[in-house]
């Protein structure tokens, strides 16, 4: 008996993930903006600190 290396689609169908709810789309933008926000909030330290520090 030969099987693939990969199984592509035997974990879709399982039972048990069947019965899981779909992922929350609403909560991983809220993660990306949190994200987003963090960068700027890192970007704008990073050049005042840098700005002040050569003028």
């Amino acid at each position: 008996m030969t099987r693939r290396l990969v199984l592509t689609n035997e974990a879709a169908r399982h039972p048990f993930r069947r019965s899981l709810p779909p992922p929350d789309t609403g909560a991983q933008r809220q993660r990306e903006e949190d994200h987003l926000k963090l960068f700027a909030l890192s970007f704008a330290a990073f050049f005042t600190c840098f700005y002040t520090f050569l003028f």
